[in-house]
């Protein structure tokens, strides 16, 4: 027992149960009677409760750094700290999930300059909706601004459909130094290498069954099923389409803090 409150509960429960003094009990276990005596003049902080509790519900898969952050944008005055321990006194913590093993080797990193447009990833993350029709998502993550350039949400995306949606993105946001992808059929497809070549853009394959070579794209895919497929039940693919709009356009302010910053 080294918490104060530990310690109240055990001098409590001796006084009760064996008749002993305060004295004799705060002896025993080596507590200051100061201690024993102390009653907390802390104000219950209901209203913040609430809104915390709120928020939690709201977003189920939030630690409290992250509630903090929302609760700033409210005009909540309180430190992290205070919000931490709230946090904690109303058992909000997440779950911890089991964590998947990792592949065992050695590999050799991709070293690419700090800046934007030095990388992108490209991976597919599937889902379905109510009706049971299953549907894939193509998300392109910038490695180094860690933005979502794109969410295209669809039935089937072949490499044909993946060469025009990466030229569209070439002239919204400039030419990409590399992309890295794994092995999928999409990715290997004729189109794909002939847009490449075309193009005069360097494609890096990861090796097979080895998807943390991709890491930064399957990290944005694992935080897209906990906080948005996970948690939204779509009924239609136009539903799907306007999410992986706002995914785009919710990472946005990422992107400008980092380039602010470089």
């Amino acid at each position: 027992m080294v918490r104060p409150a530990a310690k109240r509960e055990a001098v409590a429960y001796r006084k009760e149960h064996f008749q002993m003094s305060e004295r004799r009990a705060c002896s025993m276990l080596a507590a200051d009677r100061k201690m024993i005596r102390y009653r907390s003049r802390r104000p219950p902080e209901t209203e913040l409760r609430e809104r915390l509790r709120g928020l939690a519900n709201e977003r189920r898969r939030f630690g409290y750094r992250r509630l903090f952050i929302l609760l700033r944008r409210e005009g909540e005055a309180s430190g992290i700290n205070r919000i931490y321990r709230l946090y904690r006194e109303e058992g909000l913590g997440v779950r911890k999930r089991k964590s998947r093993k990792r592949a065992i080797g050695v590999r050799a990193p991709l070293l690419v300059e700090a800046k934007p447009n030095a990388r992108w990833s490209l991976d597919f993350v599937h889902d379905q909706m109510a009706n049971g029709r299953r549907f894939r998502i193509l998300n392109v993550v910038d490695d180094v601004t860690h933005e979502c350039l794109a969410a295209i949400p669809d039935t089937s995306i072949s490499g044909h459909r993946v060469a025009r949606e990466l030229t569209f993105l070439l002239e919204l946001r400039g030419r990409p130094g590399l992309i890295v992808s794994d092995n999928g059929t999409e990715f290997t497809s004729h189109a794909i290498f002939t847009w490449a070549k075309d193009q005069q853009i360097e494609w890096h394959y990861i090796m097979p069954g080895k998807p943390m070579q991709n890491g930064y794209v399957e990290s944005f895919n694992g935080k897209m099923r906990d906080e948005l497929l996970n948690e939204t039940l779509f009924f239609t693919l136009d539903q799907a389409r306007v999410a992986g709009r706002c995914v785009g356009r919710g990472l946005q302010h990422h992107q400008a803090a980092f380039v602010a910053g470089l």
